[in-house]
């Protein structure tokens, strides 16, 4: 009984070292995607926009594919495991995930203009050139941030502690980059956090990265298209004078009532026994 509850104690405290040391990784992991963007903004800084930011987005796109390789093998896991290589039924869970992705993004759209004094209107100074550089534009950022959140780091994670303590882990990281790139703790935590959640939960009920690659796409795609994103789209949003505020407390509770639903709407999908780790990979 003595050696069994000591091998029992053993067991635990391994299982603890490894998911610490998995944790290290997955943050030097982060780490080096950060310093890419970092070292990246600063020399494509004097390109003329949005080349720039094109630009940055396939140079790091590559290099978090690189250090995905890297770090799988640190890890012991296969690409495949991961699900950021191509594979059977990648391409229908991408349009699977778009489809989702706008649906959510026109949805947010129609209650914003419902509940808030604001309309849209047809920007004719936008040519075709352009839109199809904004749809690549986004088609990059979408697969370079699934790449380095819901890649390696979050199955990592969920190979050693789970689904939502890896999740919230993922969430909290991706939150810090968006405070770094810019947004409000509010708009980092619960804005990009909340976002972060449904990804991750659409990464790992899918066991790969083209799901959650097409709804982040959509959303950013439809925000886009209709000014929601600081800038004129196809359309743009005009607000009434002296609404702005209002427009502005509209359209973040609308976000997180979408996001809140989709997340639900994941969850109570082909609910999987989380109890055992080596069913997880």
């Amino acid at each position: 009984m003595r050696n069994a509850t000591e091998n029992e104690i053993k067991m635990m405290t391994q299982k603890i070292i490894n998911w610490k040391y998995t944790l290290l990784r997955v943050l030097a992991f982060c780490m080096c995607c950060m310093i890419v963007l970092i070292v990246g903004s600063s020399l494509t800084k004097n390109l003329p926009k949005p080349w720039s930011e094109l630009l940055l987005g396939i140079v790091a796109t590559v290099a978090v594919f690189g250090f995905t390789v890297l770090f799988s093998r640190w890890e012991k896991i296969r690409l495949d495991k991961l699900g950021v290589t191509p594979k059977k039924g990648t391409i229908r869970r991408f349009i699977f995930g778009f489809i989702i992705g706008l649906l959510l993004s026109i949805t947010h759209t129609a209650l914003v203009l419902l509940f808030s004094h604001a309309k849209i209107v047809s920007v004719s100074s936008l040519s075709f050139s352009a839109i199809v550089f904004t749809f690549l534009l986004y088609f990059v950022l979408a697969l370079r941030e699934e790449l380095a959140f819901r890649g390696y780091p979050l199955r990592a994670l969920y190979c050693s502690i789970g689904s939502w303590k890896s999740q919230i882990i993922i969430a909290v990281i991706f939150s810090l980059e968006h405070i770094a790139g810019g947004y409000t703790i509010t708009q980092a935590f619960l804005g990009a956090g909340t976002g972060a959640i449904l990804f991750g939960i659409a990464a790992l009920r899918s066991k790969g990265i083209a799901l959650p690659v097409g709804i982040h796409f959509a959303w950013n795609l439809g925000q886009w298209c209709v000014g929601f994103k600081n800038e004129p789209g196809i359309w743009n949003t005009i607000i009434e004078k002296g609404y702005e505020s209002k427009h502005e407390q509209i359209t973040f509770i609308m976000y997180l009532i979408i996001m809140g639903f989709a997340i639900l709407s994941f969850y109570l999908y082909r609910v999987t026994d989380q109890s055992k780790v080596h069913n997880r990979c």
